[in-house]
């Protein structure tokens, strides 16, 4: 298939392709234009992966390895003391909870006043956590809650402080609500070249120019797939080729590449060996059939390679 049929294929509304810090390629579909905020989705667990690296270096929290219900005081008391905030980064916390099946009922409740942790808590175990990786949205609304209560900040004017406003970007970035809470697991929205930015950050193991906005360790720990759960599954699901570390995809493979996925075909691709960055913004309701995060990954490996 030509590029062009892919991209049409898979609704693109935006592709960036950064070599060497700049711009090798821009193109905008379906109306969009270099201005347009483009959904995130689960790209911005990416972003909050950042975040948490952040407030633990700087002692907002402790370690990696507390328990969330040191930061969240719904779960005292409950199974969920049990869970590590790396285990939430792993997408390891072992809880009873179904993606597919449970997100829509605790989302529309959460938007409705519903005490998204209280509810969380009530779903119990279905793993010993830190053994098993379940990819479920509900890990990153807790990462979410850890770090508010932590630093006494709402999402946004962490994230505004400690990365927006040092980053360089040319646009102001928002983040959705949910009831009167940024939506953790999805809810920001951006400008293609200032995804990018976000890409070339890691891409530079946390340096914008001379200034270490995010620890070169956590970067190092971010992309790691250092347990047997955080290997790809081969399991028939659409991640059964990727690894996964702290909220960041891991293609298989020796080039030490790594991306952030958001549902419907948003992805950050980071390929270090290659000095590129790669945005493809999408509105795709098929993009997880017919291995199309594969061919997408094939894609970006054919654009480095290109370069």
């Amino acid at each position: 298939m030509q590029t062009e049929d892919f991209l049409n294929e898979t609704k693109t509304s935006g592709l960036l392709v950064v070599h060497n810090d700049k711009i090798a390629y821009e193109n905008y579909y379906l109306g969009a234009d270099q201005s347009t905020r483009f959904a995130a989705n689960s790209v911005t667990k990416s972003f909050m992966s950042a975040l948490i690296g952040i407030a633990v270096e700087e002692g907002d929290i402790r370690s990696v390895e507390d328990s969330v219900a040191d930061y969240v005081s719904e779960f005292q008391g409950t199974d969920m003391e049990s869970i590590t905030v790396k285990d939430a980064l792993h997408m390891a916390t072992g809880i009873d909870f179904d993606e597919e099946k449970d997100m829509g009922t605790i989302s529309i409740k959460s938007m409705f006043g519903m005490n998204k942790m209280k509810a969380i808590a009530k779903y119990g175990l279905a793993h010993e956590p830190g053994t098993n990786r379940t990819y479920s949205s509900i890990n990153t609304d807790i990462l979410g809650e850890v770090l508010i209560n932590a630093t006494g900040k709402t999402l946004s004017e962490y994230m505004g402080e400690k990365v927006w406003s040092k980053l360089g970007v040319e646009y102001d970035a928002y983040w959705s609500r949910s009831g009167k809470k940024e939506l953790a697991n999805g809810g920001l929205h951006i400008a293609l070249r200032d995804f990018a930015r976000f890409g070339q950050l890691y891409l530079h193991n946390g340096k914008q120019g001379d200034t270490q906005l995010i620890p070169a360790e956590w970067v190092n720990d971010s992309v790691a797939t250092d347990a047997p759960h955080l290997l790809a599954p081969h399991n028939g699901e659409s991640d059964s080729e990727l690894g996964y570390g702290y909220q960041w995809w891991i293609p298989e493979g020796n080039s030490g590449e790594f991306t952030a996925i958001g549902v419907f075909g948003q992805w950050v691709y980071v390929n270090p060996q290659k000095n590129i960055v790669i945005v493809k913004t999408s509105a795709h309701s098929g993009f997880e059939e017919n291995d199309t995060e594969q061919k997408t990954i094939e894609l970006f490996r054919a654009i480095a390679d290109s370069l």
